[in-house]
């Protein structure tokens, strides 16, 4: 899991497909595709289910299990930011700002 993959997670949740969520991050449908198939393989459960086009098309969504994943993904980020946020500033308190 990382910052890609948890953006295509939450393009699915918001667009509703695998091939709508590809189109919204400008990235072709085989790799969205591809990214999902490996989050749902590298995972004991699968974190989107899809259902094929028919009539009214197809679609995507995350499962309960994928929410989590993303969740918890998103919260360990923020408490990584969180947690280094003073050598980052002390870094940032060097940094030239006149170029």
């Amino acid at each position: 899991m990382g910052p890609g993959k948890a953006d295509l997670l939450e393009a699915i949740d918001e667009c509703g497909s695998i091939s709508a969520a590809a189109k919204h991050m400008q990235m072709s449908y085989r790799r969205a595709w591809e990214l999902v198939d490996v989050m749902n393989t590298c995972f004991d459960q699968p974190l989107v289910i899809s259902s094929s086009g028919g009539h009214h098309g197809g679609g995507a969504e995350l499962t309960d299990f994928g929410r989590l994943i993303l969740k918890s993904y998103r919260d360990a980020v923020e408490k990584a930011h969180l947690s280094a946020q003073t050598e980052l500033d002390q870094i940032l308190s060097h940094l030239v700002t006149d170029n």
